[in-house]
C-alpha cells in the first residue's frame, strides 16, 4: 500500500511511527513555500507539522515547484504526505523514529499553474512565505517581467505574488507578508528584499506599492542547520517500508539536530510564527549573528579544515573518519583548542562555543549519515577563505602561538589541490591510491603554482596572494613555516604518521 490518507484511516498505531490526526487536513493554508527540496521538508515543514499536531500553528503549506525538472505527481499520489525518518544520537540516546508529515496541502507547478498560485494571494490567512531556491536563486535578473506566467527568477515570482496581494487588499497593513528565505547566504532576507525592490522599480510598479513592500512586509534573515541527506539507500528504504507497512516515494531522512534562527524586531512577525512555541530549535531573535558564527566557523569551518586530511587518509565519508581515533583527536583539538578560543568575543561565549563544538562532534559521528568528503570539497578554496581565514586571523589577534591544527589542515588542503588536468581539462588529484576530480575555480591557478621550483617558493606564492585570501598570510608569525613543515611531512611520511606524531606530542604535554 502506498502512503496516503487511505493508509492513515486503516493504519494501526505502529511503534516508532507518528501519524497525523484527521483534523489536520482541514486546517487553512497559511504558508506559501517556494521549493520542494529535502531541506525544506526536513526543517521548516517539520516544525510546522509538529506545531499543527500540538494545535498551535494550525496552518498548512502551499508548495510551489519552481523548477522544470520532474512533476508534482509523487505528491498528489500520496495526498502530499511523506515520511520523515529522524536518526542519530541525542543526549547519549540513540534516536530512530519515523514521522508522517502532513504539513503540505498542495504542490503547484509554477510553469503550469501560475495563475492558481497567484490566487493564493487573496487568502488573508496566508501570511508566511518560505523559500529555498539555492544560493543562485536569490539573484537579480534584470528586467524580469513581473507579468509573465511565470516570471523567470524566484525574486520575480515573489514580486508578482506580492503585487497580486497588494491589489487584493488595497495595500493594507494586515496584508503584509512574513518572508523567510532559508538559502545559505548571509543576510538572505535583506538581500532578497533589495532585489525585489529593485525589480519593482524596473517594472515601474509605482511608489505606493514599493512603500507597501518596505513598510508592511518583513523580510527576515534566517539560518537553517540540519543535515538532511534526503532519500534513504534502496536497501534501507526497503527495510523501513516493510516495517512501516507502506511504500513512500517521498520518504526522507535527517539527523536529530536542527536549528532555524529567524531575525526580526517585529512583534507581529513573532505572533504569526507561532510554530516557534513548540520547539526550542526555532529561535526568533533581533540578531542571529551568534548562531551564524557558530555554524559557519565550528561546523562548516571544521569540515573545511579537516576535509583534505580525511581524503589523504583514505576516508570516503565523515562517519568513517570519525571512527579513526587519530583523526577524532585531530578534529577535537582543532575545534576545542584552536577554533573555539579564536571566535570567543562579544557575541559568542566560551561556554557556547564549547557546547556547540561537542554537539558538532556528535553529529559527525552519526552512524546513519553518509556525508561524502568529496562533496564537502566543492569550491574548496572559496570555502577556506570565507570560513577559515577569519578564524585564523582572529587566533593571531589573541595569541602569538602557531595554530598547529589549522596549519596541518591548510597544508593538507594544498596537497589535496595538487592535480593535473586531463584531456577534458578536469583537474584530477590522487590520494590513498585513488583519484578524484577537483571542482574548484582556483584549481588551474594552484596547478601553476605547484609547478614552481621548490616548496618554499610555492608556499610563499600561495600564502602571500591577497587576491586569493584577502590578506597576506605570510605575515602571520610562524604560520607559513609550519604549513611548509607539515606539507613536507605529509609527502614524506603520509598523513596518518603525521597525525600520530601530533597526537603523541600533545599527550606528552599533559
Amino acid at each position: 500500500m502506498i502512503l496516503s490518507k487511505q493508509y492513515l484511516s486503516a493504519a494501526k498505531k505502529k511503534a516508532g511511527l507518528e501519524i497525523p490526526g484527521e483534523a489536520i487536513f482541514s486546517l487553512p493554508e497559511k504558508v506559501l513555500q517556494f521549493g520542494t527540496g529535502v531541506l525544506l521538508r526536513g526543517l521548516p515543514d517539520y516544525f510546522i507539522d509538529k506545531a499543527n499536531k500540538q494545535n498551535v500553528f494550525n496552518g498548512r503549506i502551499v508548495v510551489v515547484k519552481s523548477t522544470s525538472q520532474g512533476d508534482t505527481d509523487a505528491f498528489s499520489r500520496q495526498d502530499n504526505l511523506f515520511t520523515h525518518c529522524i536518526r542519530g544520537t541525542e543526549n547519549a540516546r540513540q534516536v530512530n523514529e519515523a514521522i508522517i508529515n502532513a504539513s503540505i496541502s498542495r504542490v503547484l507547478s509554477a510553469k503550469d499553474e501560475w495563475n492558481t498560485i497567484l490566487q493564493c494571494a487573496a487568502n488573508l490567512q496566508l501570511q508566511v512565505i518560505i523559500s529555498n531556491t539555492t544560493e543562485v536563486g536569490i539573484s537579480l535578473l534584470d528586467n524580469d517581467n513581473v507579468y509573465a506566467t511565470p516570471p523567470v527568477s524566484f525574486p520575480g515570482k515573489l514580486l508578482a505574488f506580492l503585487l497580486e496581494r497588494y491589489r487584493q487588499f488595497n495595500g493594507t497593513a494586515e496584508s503584509g507578508m512574513v518572508i523567510i528565505p532559508t538559502e545559505l547566504i548571509p543576510g538572505n532576507g535583506t538581500r532578497l528584499r533589495d532585489i525585489v525592490i529593485e525589480l519593482a522599480g524596473q517594472n515601474k510598479l509605482g511608489k505606493e506599492f514599493i512603500d507597501w513592500i518596505k513598510t508592511y512586509n518583513d523580510f527576515c534573515n534566517s539560518l537553517v542547520d540540519r543535515i538532511v541527506p534526503g532519500k534513504l539507500s534502496l536497501a534501507d528504504k526497503a527495510v523501513t517500508e516493510e516495517k512501516l507497512g507502506y511504500t513512500d516515494d517521498l520518504m526522507i531522512m535527517s539527523e536529530v539536530y536542527c536549528l532555524w534562527a529567524i531575525e526580526t524586531i517585529s512583534k507581529r512577525t513573532k505572533d504569526i510564527l507561532s510554530f516557534s512555541k513548540t520547539d526550542g530549535a526555532v529561535i526568533i531573535a533581533e540578531d542571529i549573528d551568534k548562531y551564524r558564527e557558530l555554524k559557519l566557523r565550528l561546523l562548516n569551518g571544521s569540515h573545511t579544515f579537516s576535509c583534505a586530511l580525511a581524503v589523504l587518509l583514505g576516508f570516503t565519508t565523515v562517519k568513517q573518519a570519525m571512527q579513526n581515533q587519530d583523526f577524532l583527536a585531530f578534529i577535537t583539538s582543532l575545534m576545542l583548542d584552536e577554533m573555539v578560543p579564536a571566535i570567543v568575543g562579544e557575541k559568542v561565549s566560551l561556554e557556547e562555543g564549547l557546547e556547540f563544538s561537542l554537539t558538532v562532534l556528535d553529529r559527525y559521528k552519526n552512524p546513519f549519515i553518509e556525508h561524502q568528503w568529496l562533496s564537502i570539497s566543492l569550491q574548496y578554496s572559496s570555502k577556506m577563505k570565507m570560513r577559515n581565514i577569519p578564524v585564523l586571523l582572529q587566533h593571531y589577534e589573541q595569541s602569538a602561538l602557531v595554530p598547529q591544527y589549522m596549519a596541518l589542515g591548510f597544508a593538507a588542503y594544498l596537497l589535496f589541490m595538487k592535480a593535473v588536468p586531463n584531456e577534458n581539462m578536469e583537474y584530477r588529484g590522487e590520494a590513498a591510491g585513488s583519484t578524484y576530480t577537483i571542482h574548484d575555480d582556483k584549481a588551474a591557478w594552484l596547478n601553476e603554482r605547484w609547478n614552481m621550483r621548490n616548496t618554499d617558493e610555492f608556499i610563499h606564492a600561495v600564502l602571500s596572494d591577497k587576491n586569493l585570501w584577502g590578506t597576506d598570510l605570510t605575515i602571520l608569525p610562524g604560520f607559513s613555516e609550519k604549513v611548509e613543515e607539515y606539507l613536507l611531512s605529509i609527502q614524506e611520511e603520509r598523513a596518518g604518521t603525521v597525525l600520530k606524531k601530533i597526537k603523541a606530542q600533545k599527550n606528552s604535554l599533559k
